[in-house]
């Protein structure tokens, strides 16, 4: 089933947010099928939140620091999303992980990407394991967040060569260039036909549970 309202997108990003530009940038075509909303952030001062704001996109920072223990601030986090009525949450280079209260309240909603081929690889050096391990193809993996660290169900894949001259600054770059692309796709994708999770299978189209 397809939508005819455009899904709300809250991006949440902690550095330069070149995936939420691409991301704005996307939008910007109302044949796309999705509107970011709000843009948050666990820190101020930072690419992404300017980006946001040039763009005329409201934007909230809730920050770790000030809260008393982690589950307090995972609330407050999906306190400040439930603001902008979500239909899906994207984690566009946010450095921290969800935590339950906010899974519960946006399960099956939350998407982040992951800079290897799931299940391979997974934490914060994918592209650095996968070169050490001597891998000849990588790549990066979009998945709906679970409480798992990058294990939730795979929603896209794409695939990356490595290069016999390759560093891990070169890699992790391409890499980046991929993912960016599927991102937009997807995202775009899931906005225009609606998705579901069943088990560790995302089925795109088959009913909008978005509304």
């Amino acid at each position: 089933m397809s939508r005819t309202e455009p899904a709300a997108l809250v991006v949440l990003v902690s550095g330069s947010g070149t995936n939420l530009q691409a991301l704005l940038d996307a939008c910007a075509d109302p044949a796309y099928g999705a509107r970011v909303v709000a843009v948050g952030a666990d820190r101020d001062g930072i690419e992404g939140l300017a980006r946001a704001e040039r763009a005329g996109i409201p934007t909230f920072v809730v920050r770790l620091k000030e809260f008393e223990t982690r589950e307090e601030w995972d609330a407050a986090l999906a306190g400040a999303c439930a603001a902008y009525d979500p239909d899906i949450i994207v984690s566009a280079g946010f450095m921290k992980l969800l935590g339950s209260t906010f899974l519960a309240r946006y399960g099956g909603k939350v998407l982040n990407t992951h800079p290897a081929l799931s299940p391979s690889f997974p934490g914060m050096h994918g592209p650095a394991d996968a070169l050490a391990y001597g891998v000849k193809v990588t790549g990066a993996t979009l998945f709906v967040v679970d409480p798992g660290v990058d294990t939730g169900p795979i929603v896209a894949q794409t695939a990356v060569a490595v290069a016999e001259d390759d560093t891990v600054e070169t890699l992790h770059e391409r890499i980046k260039v991929a993912e960016r692309a599927m991102l937009v796709d997807s995202v775009g994708r899931l906005a225009r036909e609606g998705f579901v999770v069943e088990g560790r299978r995302v089925r795109i189209g088959r009913l909008d549970p978005l509304k």
